[in-house]
């Protein structure tokens, strides 16, 4: 069988390249059958592991060879086998199959169909092989930058574990949120003025959408090469470079607006300056949160998000009402 990949065919179900020359024991045989049962085969494959079967067929369990060969002859199959099995369902693709390599290294896998009655086996072989196909870099970085997107999904089977996992950082959201009202109340003389207010809700929401840009290629980023806090300075001026561009843009179109609805240079400045340097300010941040949680070891996919939008609504509103006040009053 030839599992040799390209790039495209990730997205194929991964029944097209498994094994189908697997072993199964009835759990209730004794090591003793089950080594008579395997010497009796014609065609084994290459075995793994042996897995583990009960009297509907439905898979229960798996012996690694180690223990089939010290186990005790009379002391039964279920007794040595290693519950719960991971296994990849009969409707996963080749990209997901490999990331139950990446997130178990293990060096195969069952495939099971809805009933849990094994249909196949799939090795570390797709994966290596996969890997060894796509020998461009850039098609390597695609690879784990495709794996990474669905890791964080493939590791939240729970939705009780997910929750309690991304709770913590959406407090960052929360506390986000209450410092924006303190703002807010702060700077009641200019947040209040009818020049002001109908255009908070477009600086945030142009400030948080280029952090989240920026954030999601970060992410990306760091899927497929290590980061160190020198290349950070270097990502930083880059993104800054960036961020003030589209600020300007984005300041120019929203100020242009402002002046024509409110009939105010006034108002229209403060926009501009307002977003360039929210926006200029959010890109920096979208490319440091993720950043310096990898580099302390932290999820950047679940815990920079919050934290980058939090800290952007606080730097927007006080750039904001600040240069408001300082043209308006």
């Amino acid at each position: 069988m030839n599992i040799g990949l390209t790039a495209c065919e990730l997205s194929e179900p991964v029944t097209q390249y498994m094994h189908r020359d697997f072993v199964q024991f009835q759990e209730r045989w004794t090591v003793r059958e089950a080594l008579e049962n395997l010497r009796q085969r014609q065609t084994i494959g290459r075995i793994i592991y042996f897995y583990v079967v009960d009297a509907e067929g439905r898979l229960c369990g798996v012996v690694p060879t180690r223990r089939l060969l010290l186990g005790a002859p009379d002391s039964q199959i279920r007794d040595i086998m290693i519950t719960p099995v991971i296994a990849i369902p009969e409707t996963a693709t080749v990209l997901e199959a490999c990331e139950f390599f990446t997130l178990h290294r293990l060096l195969a896998f069952p495939v099971i169909d809805s009933e849990r009655r094994m249909i196949g086996l799939v090795d570390v072989e797709l994966y290596t092989r996969e890997l060894g196909e796509i020998d461009l870099k850039e098609s390597n970085d695609d690879l784990f930058q495709l794996i990474g997107v669905h890791l964080t999904e493939a590791q939240q089977r729970s939705p009780l574990q997910a929750a309690r996992r991304r709770f913590p950082w959406l407090l960052a959201n929360i506390s986000g949120g209450l410092l924006a009202a303190w703002i807010t109340d702060l700077f009641e003389d200019v947040s209040t003025l009818s020049t002001v207010v109908p255009f908070i809700p477009v600086v945030l929401a142009l400030a948080e959408s280029v952090t989240i840009q920026s954030v999601s290629l970060t992410v990306q980023t760091l899927h497929s090469r290590r980061g160190s806090w020198r290349s950070l300075l270097s990502r930083m001026a880059r993104e800054s470079m960036t961020g003030l561009f589209l600020g300007l843009i984005c300041g120019l179109t929203v100020g242009l607006v402002g002046w024509i609805w409110r009939s105010s240079p006034i108002a229209a400045l403060s926009l501009l300056g307002g977003i360039t340097g929210a926006v200029t300010f959010a890109a920096v941040i979208g490319l440091t949160m993720p950043w310096v949680l990898r580099l302390l070891r932290y999820d950047p996919q679940v815990a920079a998000g919050p934290i980058a939008l939090a800290t952007t609504d606080t730097v927007t509103l006080i750039l904001y009402f600040s240069l408001a006040r300082q043209l308006m009053l």
